[in-house]
């Protein structure tokens, strides 16, 4: 969605996805990270990574986009990126998965906020600096004005984020869905991820 509100912390996504904005006394999305058992029109059945069922119904207006795999090497000087991370005693981060977003994403979500990831952990969105070396790999970040250093350990995934639809909603995927809960327990989304040929979102 254009209005590039922005999920806090995901970027995405973490994501770092733009969502419509919702109404203000409307409870703060959550997200669900698991795998689509079925499909019913507007309906999906998610079976969380955790464990659980949840029913979800999709909004008219929800956006899908597509998690696809790609590489550190893609980041260059001023790519807009975003990392769940942990924060290490130095004041660096260390990387638990990097995000690459596409242009038309720059500026979602900037800054750095808590992440639901791991306890403890940060989502940092901002723009790429330098990167150095390679194992133990540093990237420098910078968001309204400050300037962190970001080491991504060999092993952490590195995504970016493709346009999607519907049709991407099959059973079998693996999807990050938020939802927003209404006052009788039901789910509505008005944002989801999916992996790419299978792929596990990191976030």
């Amino acid at each position: 969605m254009m209005k590039r509100t922005a999920i806090a912390g995901l970027a995405l996504l973490g994501l770092l996805t733009a969502l419509p904005a919702a109404a203000q006394d409307s409870p703060p999305p959550q997200r669900i990270r698991g795998t689509i058992d079925a499909v019913d029109g507007s309906k999906l059945t998610v079976t969380a990574r955790g464990g659980g069922t949840s029913t979800v119904t999709l909004a008219d207006d929800a956006t899908v986009r597509l998690i696809a795999p790609a590489s550190i090497t893609d980041i260059k000087p001023g790519t807009y990126i975003g990392s769940a991370a942990m924060p290490q005693d130095d004041g660096s981060l260390r990387a638990l998965e990097v995000q690459i977003f596409p242009e038309s994403m720059r500026g979602v979500g900037e800054g750095q906020h808590p992440f639901d990831l791991k306890p403890g952990s940060t989502m940092t969105n901002a723009t790429a600096g330098d990167v150095t070396g390679t194992d133990g790999r540093v990237v420098t970040m910078t968001y309204q004005g400050v300037k962190t250093r970001l080491v991504v350990p060999p092993d952490v995934p590195v995504i970016t984020y493709e346009p999607g639809d519907r049709s991407m909603l099959t059973k079998g995927a693996h999807v990050i869905v938020m939802v927003v809960k209404a006052a009788d327990g039901s789910m509505v989304s008005h944002g989801l991820q999916v992996g790419k040929d299978g792929l596990v979102p990191p976030t």
